[in-house]
C-alpha cells in the first residue's frame, strides 16, 4: 500500500442536499474537496489562511472558511456551497440586490460575501449598518468600497421583515 493511499480518509457528507461519499487525502482542505474533487467552484480560494473570506462556505448551518476546514471534518456534516444556495432560491432576493445597487464588480469576493450576508440575515431582525460591516469584515473586496454591499444586505433585510422593497 502506498503512503498517499494510506493517508486517505473516507468521508460522508450532505452537499447542496445531496449525499456525497468520498476518499479524500487526510490533508485536503474542504475548499479543495469542493472545487477540485466535486467541481463545485462557487467558492473561490483566495488567500488560503482564512484572511480574505473568499472561500466561504455553510457547514451545519455556519459561515465556515473552507480554507481552514479539512474535507474529514465535515464528515457527517452539511455543507452549503453558492451553487446550492443559488440552485435553491434562499439567497436569491440578496444577489438580485448586489445586481441592483452594483454591489459586486470583479466578482471574485461576490460568494464569500453573499455566504456571510446569508449568515447575518438568517438571523432575523434589521442589523444597523455597522452590524453589517462587522458581520463582513471578514469578508475583502478590493473593488466596491463595500457601501453597495452594505446598502444591498440593509434593503434584503428591510424587504424580509417587509419595511421596503429591496
Amino acid at each position: 500500500m502506498t503512503e498517499a493511499f494510506r493517508d486517505r480518509i473516507d468521508i460522508a457528507l450532505t452537499v447542496n442536499g445531496e449525499a456525497v461519499e468520498a476518499r479524500v487525502p487526510a490533508s485536503r482542505h474542504m475548499i479543495d474537496f469542493l472545487r477540485l474533487d466535486l467541481g463545485l467552484t462557487g467558492a473561490h480560494s483566495g488567500c488560503e489562511h482564512g484572511v480574505c473570506g473568499a472561500c466561504t462556505i455553510h457547514v451545519d448551518g455556519q459561515a465556515v472558511r473552507g480554507c481552514l476546514m479539512l474535507a474529514a471534518q465535515a464528515d457527517g456534516a452539511e455543507v452549503w456551497t453558492l451553487e446550492g444556495l443559488t440552485e435553491s432560491g434562499v439567497i436569491r432576493d440578496l444577489q438580485d440586490a448586489f445586481v441592483a445597487r452594483n454591489a459586486l464588480q470583479c466578482g471574485y469576493c461576490t460568494p464569500g460575501m453573499l455566504a456571510s450576508a446569508m449568515d447575518l440575515l438568517e438571523q432575523g431582525g434589521i442589523p444597523d449598518r455597522a452590524t453589517i460591516r462587522e458581520h463582513l469584515s471578514g469578508n475583502y473586496c478590493r473593488c466596491t468600497g463595500y457601501e453597495a454591499i452594505i446598502d444591498a444586505v440593509e434593503g434584503v433585510a428591510k424587504a424580509r421583515a417587509g419595511k421596503e422593497t429591496a
